[in-house]
């Protein structure tokens, strides 16, 4: 059975719509995701390190559209592992968790890596919105569209715009089915 490893921030969790929440609460200035189209997040929110480093940052971000179905089917097919760079942020270590338990009951501890650098990671799959985890890769890799990265040429990766396209390609597409069962 193959592996993947999934993403949280940015693939799973929609911490750019916690982001442009925060901000609006902060500023009273509503941004817009097509402002932020090339932006890396850094660019596009001025106040991010205080937001990631506030409580309750990664615990309430909302879900991508479509994560949890489709990692529930993702689930029954593959040995999935949902990987996170939370060391960076302490405080994220035990939200992310809290939070993966709340949405996703049926991922256990054991399928939850939290680490720093991801150049650790050998599954077969790699599904990610960042360049710097993907690149290091050494298997198949999917690029999850995010404002930072939608300008830019996918490279190598295969780029996919939602989570339906995931399951299109990693459920429906037959030539897959077929290496994932040897």
């Amino acid at each position: 059975m193959k592996s993947i490893a999934v993403d949280m921030d940015g693939v799973l969790a929609d911490v750019y719509r916690q982001f442009i929440d925060m901000h609006f609460q902060e500023t009273g200035e509503a941004i817009e995701l097509k402002q932020l189209k090339g932006l890396t997040e850094k660019e596009a929110f001025p106040f991010l390190y205080k937001h990631v480093n506030t409580v309750g940052f990664f615990k309430n971000a909302p879900l991508i559209p479509g994560a949890k179905k489709a990692l529930a089917n993702l689930n029954a097919k593959y040995r999935l592992f949902i990987v996170s760079a939370a060391t960076e942020f302490p405080l994220s270590l035990t939200e992310k968790q809290s939070w993966l338990n709340e949405h996703f009951p049926y991922i256990g501890w054991k399928q939850m890596v939290f680490c720093g650098s991801k150049e650790i990671i050998k599954t077969d799959i790699m599904i990610d919105d960042h360049f710097k985890n993907l690149d290091v890769f050494s298997g198949e890799t999917y690029l999850f569209t995010q404002p930072h990265n939608e300008l830019s040429p996918e490279g190598k990766h295969r780029r996919v715009n939602s989570w339906e396209a995931v399951e299109d390609i990693l459920l429906h597409d037959a030539s897959l089915a077929v290496k994932s069962e040897k």
